[in-house]
């Protein structure tokens, strides 16, 4: 089978990319590994998005937004302001959102809800636009691309050609490991655990961000649950990975004791009001982004560490910036794969990614490191950023469109 593009990779990334290119005149192919019912129906995971104003707008221009907020109206929860916390002191840098433009830095919803939404919307194109073919329950076994386009050999026989490859298959992308694009990982030894608790205290959707010693804590702030009134957050737990199972294995008001000890009581008593999720730490980065008639997007492009929330912010620039480029390309009748074009949108993705990428390793390893000098210098820079109006304002601006 032919197509113009072919996108390994329908989770969120893959998906809004087909759905982006969709109605041009460009016939887009999807292959997923999954079953169709993972895809219809994506099962709550207990990540929770951090989106920025920049990623807001183009899920809106893509009828995401739209069709998560006439499913469930309480979806998505302000994220007024963010707070960073170093050990026991209660002092916490402050970022608030009346050092941006908005009256919010960004928004939370639910990770399931966004692939739902994405789904949907690739359905709406392919009836509407007869341009987009999803293939699930297929493994790619073979990769390669040549000067007269990219092929793929599929576990089950089927060969597929396309004029560009686009790898959107996670972090850990088997596609991009077949175009031989080897990548810096750096795996931190330590996993999140992640669920949602309900709480005494009120968040006032406010982020946090506690860098414990020996744990890292993380609060997001849930709008308030409509049947109970009760306060809700999503809680982020990272822990060396030994320490992450018995958590998993506790019983439910065991882990609330546990959660409601380690936030020092700060949220009054909280308690578990869904399943939990553990997921490894690994940031990835490619040594390059392209390829003869190859691009990766969202995590294959760029897998970031969590804690400054944002990978799928990342995901969503690359995403625009391919989309963006492609549609130019095909509208003027110039190759939508061409090497110039493919190593402007590289040049542009890792100007937009890089210094975030390395800034946020620098933090995570100093945030976590609790020998005595590295507390105490923690201590320190905490403080000094929280002074320095500036450094503030680059801070809030980053959170709040992240580009």
């Amino acid at each position: 089978m032919n197509f113009d593009i072919l996108i390994t990779g329908a989770g969120p990334a893959g998906l809004c990319l087909a759905r982006a290119l969709s109605g041009h005149g460009l016939r887009t192919a999807l292959v997923e590994q999954q079953a169709l019912a993972a895809i219809e129906q994506p099962a709550f995971d207990g990540r929770e998005i951090a989106l920025s104003q920049h990623s807001a707008r183009l899920m809106r221009a893509l009828g995401l937004w739209q069709r998560i907020e006439a499913r469930e109206p309480n979806a998505f929860s302000a994220l007024r302001d963010a707070r960073v916390l170093n050990g026991p002191s209660p002092f916490a840098m402050v970022i608030p959102h009346g050092l941006g433009r908005h009256s919010e830095l960004g928004w939370l919803v639910s990770n399931h809800l966004i692939r739902r939404a994405a789904y949907e919307a690739v359905q709406e194109s392919r009836e509407t636009n007869h341009d987009i073919i999803l293939l699930t329950g297929e493994q790619v076994a073979g990769v390669h691309t040549d000067t007269q386009g990219a092929h793929v050999s599929l576990a089950s026989g089927g060969m597929l050609h396309a004029q560009l490859l686009v790898a959107a298959d996670s972090r850990f992308s088997a596609t991009r490991r077949a175009m031989g694009i080897a990548a810096e990982m750096h795996d931190f030894g330590r996993s999140m655990l992640v669920c949602m608790m309900t709480h005494e205290a009120a968040h006032h959707h406010v982020a946090w961000e506690w860098f414990g010693y020996g744990q890292t804590l993380a609060l997001l702030p849930m709008n308030d649950d409509q049947a109970s009134g009760a306060h809700r957050s999503s809680v982020v737990l990272t822990l060396p990975s030994r320490k992450i199972d018995p958590l998993l294995a506790s019983d439910a008001d065991a882990f609330a004791r546990d959660m409601t000890r380690r936030f020092e009581q700060r949220l009054g008593h909280m308690t578990l009001a869904s399943t939990r999720h553990a997921y490894p730490l690994v940031a990835v980065y490619p040594r390059r982004m392209v390829a003869q008639r190859f691009a990766c997007v969202g995590d294959a492009a760029v897998g970031m560490h969590p804690v400054t929330a944002h990978g799928f912010n990342f995901g969503v620039l690359g995403i625009e910036a391919l989309a963006d480029s492609v549609l130019a390309a095909h509208a003027a009748g110039r190759g939508i794969a061409s090497n110039w074009l493919l190593e402007r949108y590289e040049q542009s993705h890792r100007r937009a990614t890089r210094p975030l990428y390395l800034a946020t390793q620098l933090i995570t390893r100093l945030y976590t490191d609790d020998t005595p000098p590295a507390r105490a210098l923690r201590h320190v820079a905490l403080r000094i950023g929280g002074n320095l109006l500036p450094f503030k304002r680059l801070v809030a601006a980053s959170l709040a469109d992240s580009h």
